[in-house]
């Protein structure tokens, strides 16, 4: 194995840095998240512009900052990946001066993200009705497990459990096995996604209404509709769905085919792509027999055309059929692992990794947001803060605190000393 992807032939982030100003510039979000969900939702406004206040615990601050991954100068790759572009805050939400420097946080954001168990809020006292009355406009994002009302809403849950329970994991996997997780946290990650989009609408409907509002985003309705056709598939026929591990039910041959020296996946969806595939492997009788011809005589013979299928692949090396099938247009790619993905052409040649200049590491990684707009730009990344790096910065500066309001706060244990943490 050849060495991983050098930091420093990584470009450095802070070149892409744009004078134009981002999208949502002025735009103030107290960020309550924690773990995933939440805190993806957070970092995609920062990207965007808005100006991101962390609010985390004093004694170990949010939970991937302990979760045992590689570390970058005491930086767990976990919260790397979740909180760049933020700014941290630690105030102990457990003693009443705390609570009330979070509360003058609230009253000058504009929305406020949460994922904490529901109540937990409320007993904090910056539930959605006691911050609304100080603060109107403001819109009001909580992220739960279940949903804040209804009898599953005490219900623990994390992405894996979703997975589990609405059928995700019966649709993974090879058929003779048992259910498999996705390992990626794809729950997770949509769910933080689409309190993104919630958070965007209820903004422009402030613009019309002036008032902002409470948005919920749930995993398990999230989960949910990620079953997407296959949900449609039961709902229709009432038949329990069949997983077939690496094809989807319908079009053949779509799936992993071994090369000889490795895997690539192969999707031919349609009559075209078929006669096309025939001609690239020489077997131009198979597009016109009866038994591939069509769709659905393909679906028919399923295993009959994966097993000649797979004895011709067997033959040459995975790069040659692959150059083969892409020059030719048809949808294939080899099965990387991440080692390969990452070093491949393709994520050099869309600009997908940076490093981005770091306190205690020097440099740490950086995967760029997949979006981008013609004229407004993406914000260039600052790093993953610190734990409390930037309270008195905060508090002085948006809250305008003094020095003697910090001391007080100090004392009472509200706020750490004066020093940064990793």
């Amino acid at each position: 194995m050849t060495e991983h992807v050098p930091m420093r032939d990584l470009p450095d982030a802070a070149e892409s840095q744009s004078a134009a100003v981002p999208a949502l510039h002025g735009l103030v979000v107290a960020d309550f998240s924690r773990v995933i969900a939440g805190p993806v939702c957070p970092q995609t406004l920062a990207d965007l512009g808005a100006d991101v206040v962390k609010i985390e615990n004093p004694r170990g601050g949010d939970e991937t900052r302990s979760f045992r991954h590689p570390r970058a100068g005491g930086n767990v790759s976990a919260f790397l990946a979740y909180n760049r572009g933020k700014r941290s805050v630690a105030i102990d939400l457990g003693k009443p001066e705390g609570r009330a420097v979070a509360l003058d946080i609230v009253s000058r954001a504009d929305v406020l993200v949460e994922n904490f168990r529901p109540g937990v809020m409320a007993r904090l006292g910056l539930d959605h009705a006691t911050v609304a009355a100080i603060k109107p406009r403001l819109v009001y994002c909580s992220i739960s497990a279940y949903g804040r009302t209804g009898e599953f809403s005490d219900r623990a849950g994390y992405d894996p459990v979703m997975q589990a329970e609405t059928g995700i994991m019966t649709m993974n996997g090879l058929p003779e096995h048992e259910p498999v997780r996705t390992n990626l946290p794809f729950v997770d990650m949509s769910t933080g996604m689409l309190a993104t989009n919630m958070i965007l609408a209820a903004l422009m409907a402030r613009q019309v209404s002036g008032r902002g509002q409470q948005v919920d985003v749930v995993l398990y309705d999230t989960a949910v509709m990620l079953t997407t056709y296959y949900g449609h598939n039961y709902l229709i026929s009432g038949e329990e769905q069949v997983r077939y591990g690496h094809a989807p039910l319908g079009n053949v041959p779509i799936g992993n085919f071994r090369a000889s020296d490795g895997s690539f996946y192969l999707s031919v969806g349609n009559d075209r792509m078929f006669g096309l595939l025939c001609r690239i492997i020489g077997r131009d009788a198979m597009a016109s027999d009866p038994a591939y011809a069509t769709v659905a005589a393909r679906a028919e013979s399923r295993e009959a055309l994966i097993d000649e299928l797979q004895a011709i692949f067997s033959t040459r090396s995975r790069e040659a059929w692959v150059t083969l099938l892409k020059g030719a247009g048809l949808p294939a790619g080899p099965v990387r692992s991440i080692f390969e993905a990452y070093r491949s052409p393709e994520i050099r040649a869309r600009g997908l990794l940076s490093r981005i200049r770091h306190p205690t590491a020097g440099e740490v990684p950086n995967i760029a947001p997949p979006y981008a707009m013609q004229d407004t730009p993406i914000v260039a990344p600052s790093a993953p803060p610190l734990l409390g790096e930037h309270t008195e910065e905060v508090l002085r500066d948006m809250l305008g605190y003094d020095a003697d309001r910090l001391r007080e706060l100090e004392t009472a244990g509200a706020i750490p000393p004066r020093q940064t943490g990793g």
